[in-house]
């Protein structure tokens, strides 16, 4: 059976709701038009859905002018892409670097969804950020992504994983669906857990190197659709999939091509990879 890229998942405003494309452009800090807003607090500091869990329900769709963002009880918002003359500082993790202020009729419509003064801001030139320098290279760079330029998951260890929960969770429980784990890229034709072991990939026409795994956080047990928080599925991680304190699913990659496109369907070709059953890329491995 042939590897192939089965979804591709675009999210505007970090934290908020995903479009899923069929076609995106590789840039070298990821997906065209990913993760190039954020919300932040009165004092810059990155706003996400690990405190904020009402962002889940926020869905951003990216227009030729801005954004389009709506949310259940609130007027749809459209805000302008601004202009980058204007420059406020921001923060994000460990990341210190100025953004665009998105404007006051954002920044009310995003206190009202959220319940608390926050604002909307936007990343006019991705080349400010570098990735997490343990696992990349001084060039690499990466937008408001947490530590990387794109997320890949694949089909089969989703299978594997809702296999463990559905194990010990009460008759009736749906599957988790990949929407949880907010990957772009999402690929089926391979073993489970096999993205463990990938160093280099080919998707169609782009080239990735998978630099780290992906420890998981609690933004996974809030459902998507609803904003509840729950016990899954880091309790079954925590079982089948825990290393160095933390639970692991999906890997991160940087792009060693870009600016080309990939499509829903392209084949993935795995180039370099490790001898199985280590876990993920972690530190020491």
């Amino acid at each position: 059976m042939t590897a192939r890229l089965t979804a591709i998942n675009r999210f505007p405003v970090k934290s908020c709701r995903g479009e899923s494309v069929d076609s995106a452009l590789v840039e070298p800090w990821g997906l065209g038009g990913d993760r190039r807003w954020m919300v932040v607090d009165d004092h810059g500091a990155a706003v996400t859905a690990r405190e904020a869990n009402r962002l889940l329900l926020v869905d951003p769709e990216i227009t030729a002018f801005g954004l389009r963002i709506a949310m259940s009880g609130l007027p749809t918002l459209e805000v302008a892409t601004p202009d980058p003359a204007a420059q406020t500082p921001v923060s994000l993790w460990s990341s210190r670097l100025d953004a665009v202020p998105a404007g006051a009729e954002a920044d009310a419509w995003f206190s009202k969804a959220l319940e608390r003064s926050v604002h909307l801001v936007h990343l006019d030139d991705p080349r400010k950020r570098p990735t997490s320098p343990g696992f990349s290279e001084p060039g690499d760079r990466v937008s408001f992504a947490d530590g990387y330029p794109l997320l890949l998951a694949t089909e089969e260890s989703l299978a594997a994983l809702n296999d463990e929960v559905l194990a010990v969770s009460p008759t009736g429980r749906d599957p988790l669906p990949m929407t949880r784990f907010r990957p772009n890229v999402v690929v089926s034709g391979v073993e489970p857990w096999a993205e463990d072991d990938w160093r280099r990939i080919r998707i169609g026409d782009a080239v990735f190197r998978a630099v780290k795994g992906c420890a998981r956080c609690v933004i996974t047990t809030i459902d998507p659709d609803t904003a509840v928080r729950e016990k899954e599925p880091i309790a079954s991680l925590a079982r089948v999939r825990r290393w160095d304190g933390a639970t692991w699913f999906a890997i991160n990659l940087v792009p060693d091509t870009y600016d080309v496109t990939i499509r829903v369907g392209d084949e993935l070709e795995v180039l370099e990879a490790v001898p199985p059953g280590g876990g993920p890329i972690r530190p020491g491995r």
